[in-house]
């Protein structure tokens, strides 16, 4: 068998007892790492040290992969202004992820006979995160809507998420705030108490109570409002 040694360097064709003498003697593992070669392939390592390097090599080569997680963003000749913002930070948050995005728009109606508008949109739509991701192709119209594939651009050419905190996390939208289920009894037992966002942190706000109602059948009588003294 071939043996390459601790150092790296071959140590040439030699016998399997010999192998194992070298392997003793350096107190590592004799280890074979081409099977299938003409004569096999043994290195001389530590076993453990082997098998952590193997598991290092394969970590890093998964993360130069190409995304195979596809997400899928909506859109529509006539949308506002705002929800193609959200959208594009949808996208934005996908290529981050390194997930790939298909943007699909569709004609209803009569919107098909300005299909130039629909295109003008994906064009303002691929603008807005290119900083992020690439066009496979161009977009094409297929039956009544335009469809393109957008792929993440590498780490080390993409912009960073300006979502993106410190510590690598999406925050949560502050307009969405969780009221608490329990309140403070010891406050006000008859006030109603509310829950607004003010900066992205909740802030309980006590409202007086309302005035009881007056009980039916009287409630409106102008005598309710006569002092009768006994």
């Amino acid at each position: 068998m071939r043996v390459i040694g601790v150092d790296g360097k071959q140590l040439g064709v030699i016998p399997l007892t010999e192998a194992l003498n070298q392997a003793r003697q350096h107190g590592v593992d004799l280890v074979e790492i081409a099977a299938t070669a003409n004569p096999p392939v043994c290195r001389l390592v530590d076993f453990g040290k082997y098998r952590y390097e193997q598991a290092k090599k394969e970590k890093e080569s998964k993360k130069h992969q190409h995304a195979s997680t596809v997400k899928e963003v909506q859109l529509s000749p006539r949308i506002d202004p705002h929800d193609l913002g959200i959208k594009v930070t949808h996208a934005i948050d996908f290529l981050c992820e390194d997930m790939k995005v298909k943007v699909a728009l569709k004609f209803r109606g009569r919107e098909m006979a300005h299909t130039e508008v629909g295109f003008a949109v994906i064009k303002k739509f691929l603008e807005e995160i290119a900083p992020f991701g690439h066009e496979d192709f161009p977009p094409k119209l297929i039956g009544r809507g335009i469809n393109v594939m957008i792929s993440p651009l590498p780490r080390n050419k993409r912009a960073k998420n300006p979502r993106q905190l410190a510590d690598g996390s999406v925050p949560v939208n502050p307009n969405k705030v969780k009221v608490p289920d329990e309140v403070d009894e010891d406050e006000d037992d008859e006030a109603e108490v509310a829950v607004e966002a003010t900066n992205g942190k909740p802030v309980k706000v006590v409202v007086a109570p309302t005035a009881e109602k007056p009980a039916e059948g009287f409630g409106n009588t102008p005598f309710n409002a006569l002092d009768i003294k006994a």
